[in-house]
């Protein structure tokens, strides 16, 4: 075993559970750190969906305009080290190790969770790396996420949707209420969204801070040669679409815009800085499309909103004979996600996943429509990939989805 497998492994078991949403613990070592007050600017992206594209756009943005910048996302797909990246280079073993044994020498008698180490290991990396920015994207919630014990000088709220709802609330309000929590008086709450619950803007109101809404504060109109972005002094004309593949990249591309602009990035981003930003930003697992005999679409949608999103994606490709590869875990809302999906699949391969959250393949077959064709439950995602695959013909497609847990096994099984 590695030292960094190591120390994941000792984190996993480090605090009496895995979630324990909250700050005191985290901001007190932090403090100890000399971590509180960071000398770059924070940019904090939370929400239900469009989180990771969100900041993806940021970092690449932010990138073109010439700023050093530390991305921390979460979960990973293959790797642990794709958490935390400085200027597009994820964190080597060593420095994660290292980072990991300061946080253990400050810590002295507070347990962490192998999240708020995670979280606690990219501020200290992205401090000595002297970072211009960094772009925190929040872990579960917002307002007692890790993340939050950074005050943000932009805060971005992607969309809302039901999700975590053991952690944050039954309802939209609920949730976008604790997912409000990231914002702070006087500065940017930038809404990927004007369809946001009342709770998003009574806490924007309460707090005092400065409400930057789509369609009123920002605009992207699409029209036959691109499209052109407008907010707050800056317009950008004849922008080329997003390379990244999906309907929602561009409004998702527009927010990450809108925050860079109210973060005081306007005059750096042109339009060649945008342009080459838009054709350049990749990340995996986000309608992945990779062509071939049979085509393999790879999305980590892991609630309705997404599979929502993930139909209507499917449904501006080819028409194809589609097979499925679907791993969910059991917190999620396994019955809506399918009664999405299931007009859109032809045959299923279930698998189950990995970890304490876990179902077994047949509790997700019990979900789906009584008239389903099921190829195969396996235990595990690469034995269902080899069963669509086997079962698959030639110009048909495969679409693996339904959590992290899932689209990452079938990246190494695809070898990419």
């Amino acid at each position: 075993m590695s030292a960094l497998a190591a120390w994941l492994a000792r984190q996993e078991k480090s605090h009496s559970s895995s979630i324990d949403l909250g700050l005191a613990r985290v901001r007190e070592v932090a403090r100890r750190l000399g971590l509180l007050e960071p000398a770059h600017r924070v940019i904090t992206v939370g929400g239900t969906n469009g989180k990771g594209s969100t900041v993806a756009f940021i970092d690449g943005l932010l990138r073109a305009a010439g700023q050093r910048v530390g991305r921390f996302t979460s979960p990973h797909l293959t790797r642990y080290n794709e958490r935390i990246c400085v200027d597009g280079a994820e964190a080597g073993d060593d420095e994660l190790v290292a980072a990991f044994q300061r946080i253990d020498a400050a810590r002295g008698e507070i347990t962490l969770t192998f999240f708020e180490y995670n979280a606690l290991a990219a501020f200290d990396l992205f401090a000595r790396a002297r970072v211009d920015v960094a772009v925190l994207e929040v872990g579960l919630g917002g307002r007692l996420d890790a993340t939050n014990i950074l005050d943000a000088d932009v805060a971005v709220v992607t969309s809302i949707g039901i999700d975590h709802v053991d952690w944050l609330g039954h309802t939209a309000e609920e949730i976008g209420r604790e997912k409000a929590g990231i914002f702070r008086a006087g500065r940017p709450a930038v809404l990927g969204s004007p369809d946001m619950p009342r709770s998003v803007f009574d806490v924007i109101e309460a707090l005092g801070s400065i409400a930057v809404v789509p369609g009123r504060d920002y605009h992207a109109r699409i029209h036959a040669d691109g499209w052109d972005f407008e907010c707050d002094g800056l317009r950008l004309d004849n922008l080329p679409p997003p390379t990244l593949a999906g309907h929602q990249q561009l409004g998702n591309a527009a927010t990450a815009i809108a925050a860079l602009t109210h973060t005081g990035f306007g005059a750096q981003l042109s339009r060649d800085v945008v342009a080459r930003a838009l054709r350049e930003v990749r990340i995996r697992g986000r309608f992945q499309v990779l062509p071939g005999e049979v085509e393999w679409v790879l999305d980590v949608a892991h609630n309705v909103p997404a599979a929502e999103g993930l139909r209507a994606n499917l449904a501006s490709l080819p028409p194809r004979r589609t097979l499925a590869v679907c791993g969910v875990l059991g917190d999620k809302d396994i019955a809506g996600i399918l009664a999405v999906l299931a007009p859109a699949i032809d045959a299923w391969a279930l698998a189950a996943l990995e970890g304490p959250r876990a179902v077994p393949a047949s509790e997700i077959a019990a979900r789906l429509p009584a008239n389903a064709t099921i190829v195969a439950q396996e235990g595990d995602v690469a034995a269902a990939c080899r069963a669509a695959r086997a079962a698959a013909t030639p110009g048909d497609r495969i679409v693996v989805f339904g959590s992290f847990l899932t689209v990452g096994p079938a990246l190494d099984f695809l070898g990419i």
